[in-house]
Parts: C-alpha cells; sequence; structure tokens
C-alpha cells in the first residue's frame, strides 16, 4: 500500500494531474483525457527525465497479455497525451521520443501532497532546466488543446471527437478507409464508363444536360482527390491526418451528392434497392472522418522522431 501522504497530484507548466480522481488540468479547467492515456502520463510524472519504455507502457496497460498490437495501443496512448497537452513529438515541450525505445517526460513536474502542500521539484534532467516551472511557456500555444481539429459550433456538438470514438486495431481502420476509397473511385469510373445509358436515364429531368455535365466534372474532379488520399494514407504522408480533417468539409457536399449514384442503376435495380443505398452512402463521409481520428494514415511518432 501507497503510503497516504505520498503526493497524489502532478503540476507541470499550467497543467496539473490528479492520480487520486484521474482528471488533468489547466489552470484550473478540465481537459478530457481517457483512462489509459492518463495512466501513461502519470507513469511519465512519476519519472521525470527517465526513460519509459514501450514494453514497460504495455505490461502497465495490458498486464494480461491479451492485447495483441499493443505497438499502436501505445502510440495512440501518447498521441492523445499530447493532443490534450498542446505538444508535437517533432518539437517537444513535455514528452520526448526515444527512437525504438520509449518516452521521457522533459519538463519539471512538481508534487503536490494530499493536503495541498507541494514538495520538492524534480527536475528531469540537464537538457530541461531552461524551462521555468509554472508559466512561461506562451499561454497562446497552450490554448489549443486540439489543434488538428478547429471545429464550428456545429461540428463540436454533432461530429465525434477522437475521445468519444473506440479503440480498434490499425489495421482494421487502415482497410475500412482504403476500401472506402476504392468504392468512391469505382463509382467514378463506372459513371464515366457508362455516360449514354445515364444520358438517357438523365432525359425525363427538366435540365438533363446540366446534370449531366455536373456528373462528368465532379467525377473528373474526385478521382486525382481520391488518388491523393489513398496514396497519402497508404504511405503515412506527415501531417496526413490535419490534411485530410482540412478538406474533408470541402469534400462532404461532393459525397452527399455522390451519395445518390444508386440512383444511376435504375435500369438495373429498383427504386427501394437505389434508396437504401443512397442512405447508407450519405453516412459515408462521416464515417470516413471517423476513421482518420482512429488512426487512418497515422504517422509512427517514432519514424517521425528519427
Amino acid at each position: 500500500m501507497a503510503d497516504p501522504r505520498q503526493a497524489r497530484r502532478y503540476r507541470f507548466g499550467v497543467f496539473e494531474a490528479d492520480a487520486t480522481t484521474g482528471e488533468l488540468r489547466k489552470q484550473g479547467l478540465r481537459i478530457k483525457l481517457n483512462v489509459q492515456p492518463f495512466q501513461v502520463l502519470l507513469m511519465l510524472l512519476e519519472r521525470p527525465g527517465e526513460l519509459l519504455t514501450r514494453e514497460e507502457i504495455s505490461q502497465e496497460l495490458w498486464p494480461d497479455g491479451t492485447f495483441v498490437d499493443y505497438d499502436h495501443g501505445v502510440n495512440s496512448a501518447v498521441n492523445r497525451i499530447r493532443e490534450a497537452l498542446g505538444d508535437k513529438a517533432q518539437n517537444s515541450r513535455f514528452i520526448e521520443t526515444l527512437a525504438r525505445r520509449g518516452y521521457r517526460f522533459i519538463a519539471p513536474v512538481q508534487r503536490v501532497a494530499d493536503d495541498g502542500a507541494p514538495s520538492a521539484i524534480a527536475s528531469p534532467s540537464p537538457i530541461a532546466e531552461p524551462f521555468p516551472i509554472p508559466e512561461p511557456f506562451p499561454i497562446i500555444k497552450e490554448q489549443k488543446v486540439v489543434p488538428v481539429e478547429p471545429e464550428s459550433k456545429f461540428g463540436s456538438r454533432f461530429l465525434a471527437s477522437p475521445h468519444e470514438l473506440p479503440k480498434t486495431s490499425y489495421r482494421t481502420v487502415q482497410t475500412l478507409f482504403v476500401l472506402l476509397q476504392l468504392m468512391y473511385v469505382g463509382f467514378y469510373v463506372g459513371a464515366l464508363a457508362n455516360l449514354a445509358e445515364i444520358e438517357d436515364l438523365f432525359s425525363v429531368l427538366p435540365k438533363a444536360a446540366e446534370a449531366t455535365t455536373v456528373l462528368i466534372v465532379t467525377a473528373g474532379l474526385l478521382i486525382p482527390v481520391r488518388a491523393f488520399l489513398l496514396s497519402a494514407v497508404l504511405f503515412h504522408a506527415p501531417g496526413v491526418r490535419e490534411k485530410i480533417l482540412r478538406i474533408w468539409p470541402f469534400l462532404l457536399p461532393f459525397d452527399e451528392l455522390w451519395a445518390l449514384s444508386p440512383f444511376l442503376l435504375l435500369h438495373h435495380i429498383n427504386f427501394g434497392l437505389a434508396l437504401s443505398c443512397t442512405a447508407l452512402l450519405a453516412y459515408s463521409p462521416f464515417a470516413q472522418r471517423s476513421l482518420v481520428l482512429m488512426g487512418a494514415g497515422e504517422l509512427n511518432p517514432e519514424v517521425s522522431s528519427t
């Protein structure tokens, strides 16, 4: 059993982590952080300046050994911590990545006892001493708790955040994202290959020529966009997550328009089936966004630092 007088809170910069309540706060405001990332943060805070290996983290998070893809799980947990702290792997102020070995907390840590009295400051290492303890870090930078998702009020209220999505293996989210892109490419190529049949289908519309033009132009523009998404995710382009989230609002109306593509097959299927497929496709762009937040195309932070 731990000594009841032992410090259960840790202060670093403008942040405070409370091991008793499992809460991370910034200048008194609570920041949402899931259980496993918070466990990893506590492990780092308990040993500032020391190497915390990936094996130690995995044994703490999955002691029974049932979790197989622990490498991706550890990466995901550290990435969630960095998002909450506004930290970056390439220019770390809190968590330093040691390639193929593990992680190290490089900022000064102050332990606070249960009675509120601060204990001695744990100095991580000589490289961290130029950083003063509380607030010399630029406040403007630290205000960005999740910098990759500047959402509107609508978006923040109705769209899923990374903390609300389930933990899934990297291979699963990567495969699903790639299959969705290939599905859209199939729609575009199939439509352009059957223009004569589609023009006959559009002939009953008031503005058939305009509808055909919209189909040709959007298909021609979106084929290279899908090629970009496929190559960026498959080859782990740097910053791919931020790039996809940035273009997602512009791609959303086109994806919703192409959700009507099953109606282009009315010569082969009935109206009810086309409507059912359209309803499913209308959700597809939101599924793609969720897969990106769950790690599709995510660059391994160790590869980045190497």
